[in-house]
């Protein structure tokens, strides 16, 4: 099942980067986090607005768009 929905793209916000459920929290942010050692149990700890899920949606949107040229559907807000 797929967890796409969570990843929003609006203009305004954080420059129209993809974002988790239309939170000011990038997901590149979020990747950044988990690639630099930091545990999803620690992430959801510091950010307590984030669900296991949004871990799990970047994760996936990551594992589609790494190193492909290739458009994503995103969900607009």
């Amino acid at each position: 099942m797929s967890r796409l929905e969570r990843i929003t793209v609006r203009p305004g916000l954080c420059h129209g980067q993809p974002t988790i459920r239309g939170l000011r929290f990038p997901v590149s942010s979020l990747l950044a986090l988990l690639s630099s050692g930091m545990t999803t149990d620690e992430i959801l700890q510091d950010h307590p607005d984030l669900e296991h899920d949004d871990i799990g949606a970047a994760l996936e949107f990551a594992s589609l768009t790494a190193g492909r040229a290739r458009t994503i559907p995103l969900a607009a807000e």
